[in-house]
């Protein structure tokens, strides 16, 4: 008789695969109010780690974090009108505090741009205080009408990075040195993800933005999910509260603007990108725990073994964690931490210790190894982790990049780019074939422009540069 699976098979059915592992690997539950979640520790250690990684990268930029009201006047997002249009059916408004109506609704914090222009209007003087770089991390509601752990919520947490600059060319280069050595570096290195980097249509750009740039990565099931975006604001928002600086030449000046994110959205781009039947497959750079070493009977000797295992592992900087929880069946110990894509498991029994080796068995592997075990001295342990831990990072990326460009088709035409999404996979197509007239026929069948890239594969600088090419998915 067939064992019952403790995933549903990603090709039966891949959104209850999604839901089904975010459950069972304890990364987060659904929330009392409609839309809203509570991160689990598990899930959580895996942001605290995602967090830790990004901050050190965004303060080698110069940017300083700081923090800003949860509550905004109402007033401040009419200010600039594309920006409220953009978030109006989004909005959580407070008419009532105390006991009584408010004199002025105000809004939870859906972004940040309008009340830190409020202030950056302040402190902006001279071109002395230029540039300002200026990130906080914190919680934004975006009332979500289809919502889905990690992917779509009302209530997520984030990074959101605004800067004020002398001139446009500093913004716009600034917007792109996050984009590509913030965000891009950070998705690659550490959470081994493929990705296409790019400049958002008018149509897809953020609101209130002249330029949007974005990271779009391939999930499982071939649809796309953006990663991270990066924003030149121009100087629309420094028009709407009056941002302005004296420069050297004693004119007054307004200033130019960037603002960038990444939110808890990446636990799920983790979990749809790596993940596969048996859970997560988390990225040993990132993992909170890279190794667990596993008792597999309560035997005093076995259980002294693991545990000197352990320290041993930890002293030479492996993440470690040791499972001594015999009381537990070791199956259902082994089964847990493989749902929770723990990169490598160490299991030591009677047998194991008598012969002086354990059981190695990787999380991450290819059809070149494709059971993931085999014994190992346990006095080579520690010399030899750090390369299976760092093999099975890259070999996450080189899967993620194959499935991406084994399914991406090139097309001519709509209705070929619409065959090849409703097929599991995206579509490149000439930007210049398609314009804004394709890209609304697209519309119509669920289908989007993701990004514009230029013909060598590089950011360009302009949407009607000869030459781009779009890149067209269903997305979540």
């Amino acid at each position: 008789m067939a064992k019952t699976p403790v995933l549903t098979p990603q090709s039966d059915d891949f959104p209850r695969w999604y839901q089904d592992l975010i459950n069972k690997a304890e990364l987060a539950d659904n929330g009392p109010v409609r839309g809203s979640m509570v991160i689990r520790p598990y899930g959580y250690g895996l942001w605290e780690r995602m967090q830790q990684d990004m901050d050190a990268r965004i303060k080698e930029t110069g940017t300083q974090n700081a923090y800003f009201p949860l509550l905004i006047p109402q007033s401040y997002l009419t200010r600039e009108a594309e920006h409220v249009e953009g978030f109006a059916p989004e909005l959580a408004v407070v008419t009532h505090g105390g006991g009584k109506e408010l004199e002025e609704p105000v809004v939870v914090r859906p972004t940040s741009e309008t009340i830190v222009n409020e202030y950056f209007s302040k402190w902006v003087q001279s071109y002395r205080d230029l540039p300002l770089l200026i990130n906080q991390w914190a919680n934004v509601v975006r009332w979500e009408m289809r919502p889905r752990l990690f992917l779509r919520t009302s209530e997520f947490l984030w990074q959101e990075g605004h800067t004020a600059h002398a001139t446009y060319e500093e913004a716009r280069d600034f917007a792109a040195h996050i984009h590509r050595h913030v965000y891009g570096a950070f998705l690659r290195e550490v959470l081994a993800m493929d990705f296409v980097p790019g400049r958002k249509t008018a149509k897809e750009r953020f609101a209130g933005a002249i330029n949007t740039l974005t990271l779009e990565g391939m999930m499982g099931d071939g649809k796309a999910l953006q990663l991270g975006t990066s924003h030149e604001l121009g100087q629309n928002f420094a028009k709407a509260f009056q941002t302005r600086y004296l420069s050297k030449e004693g004119t007054q000046e307004l200033v130019w603007q960037t603002s960038w994110g990444s939110t808890t959205r990446l636990i799920g781009a983790l979990v749809m990108m790596h993940g596969d039947d048996s859970g997560l497959r988390v990225p040993p750079r990132l993992a909170p725990v890279q190794a667990v070493v596993l008792a597999v009977k309560g035997d005093d000797a076995v259980l002294a073994e693991v545990r000197r295992i352990g320290e041993t592992l930890k002293a030479a900087g492996v993440r470690v964690q040791v499972d001594d929880r015999t009381d537990v069946p070791f199956g259902r110990r082994a089964v847990d931490w493989e749902l929770k894509g723990v990169p490598v498991r160490i299991e030591v029994g009677p047998r194991d210790l008598e012969n002086g080796t354990a059981m190695l068995a990787r999380r991450i592997v290819d059809e070149h190894r494709p059971g993931g075990k085999e014994p190992v001295a346990i006095a080579a342990l520690a010399e030899l982790l750090p390369a299976v831990l760092e093999e099975g990072q890259q070999l996450l990326l080189t899967q993620a990049r194959a499935r991406r460009e084994s399914r991406t088709s090139d097309v001519t035409s709509v209705e070929e780019a619409v065959e090849a999404t409703a097929a599991g996979g995206w579509a490149r197509i000439p930007w210049a074939s398609l314009g804004e007239e394709g890209e609304a026929g697209l519309a119509e069948h669920g289908v989007t422009v993701r990004c514009l890239v230029a013909e060598d594969g590089a950011v360009p600088d302009a949407d009607g540069t000869p030459g781009n090419v779009a890149f067209v998915a269903r997305s979540y």
